[in-house]
């Protein structure tokens, strides 16, 4: 695959799943878990599988016995995360990071312990 897919944020959703499962798993499956904290229809969960095979995020495999296929990711969570990231940054404050920082610590609220980790961070950031 060739860059990273933009994944819409209720396709977001169905790739959580999959990455917490740890495993492939039916689109029953999926719209199962998703039951839980989603109103969706299983018509509406299966487009947005759909969707997801055609951006490459996802593949699927039949299953040994039976017609059903399993789900997998291609893509991995902590690399979603780096291109969304690096998305945000670019739009919002023109790839700079010192102003999105600044701009969360100013309008955020911080626990002492949310500081101290910042501050623990930051320290191993300057070795």
């Amino acid at each position: 695959m060739t860059g990273m897919p933009q994944i819409s944020d209720a396709e977001w959703d169905v790739m959580r799943v999959l990455w917490r499962a740890g495993k492939p798993l039916t689109s029953a499956e999926i719209i199962a878990r998703l039951r839980e904290s989603k109103p969706w229809k299983p018509t509406t969960v299966k487009t947005l599988i759909g969707r997801l095979l055609h951006k490459q995020a996802l593949a699927r495999t039949q299953k040994e016995r039976g017609k059903d296929y399993v789900y997998f990711p291609l893509v991995g969570e902590d690399e979603c995360i780096r291109a969304e990231s690096r998305s945000f940054l670019d739009r919002l404050f023109g790839g700079a990071l010192k102003p999105a920082l600044v701009h969360f610590l100013e309008n955020e609220p911080l626990t002492p312990e949310d500081i101290r980790e910042l501050k623990a961070l930051l320290a191993e950031k300057e070795k």
